[in-house]
């Protein structure tokens, strides 16, 4: 049979390609995972850098203190 001899149990190729092919498919959904967070970390970036640009946060700042 070809396999490979792992912790003294005998794996058949299709055993291990499937055990690959798993992780590969699960390692590819955590990138695409991560890629997904990082869109959103930089749009939130680009929103906040604008908001402050607009002086936004200026403005909200005086508004609030006025009431104090």
């Amino acid at each position: 049979m070809i396999g490979i001899e792992l912790f003294s149990i005998d794996l058949p190729l299709w055993a291990i390609f499937l055990i690959v092919l798993i992780f590969v498919i699960v390692a590819w959904k955590i990138i695409k995972f991560a890629i997904k967070i990082l869109f959103i970390f930089i749009l939130v970036f680009l929103i906040m850098m604008g908001l402050d640009v607009l002086n936004v946060f200026d403005w909200i700042q005086n508004t609030i203190s006025s009431f104090i």
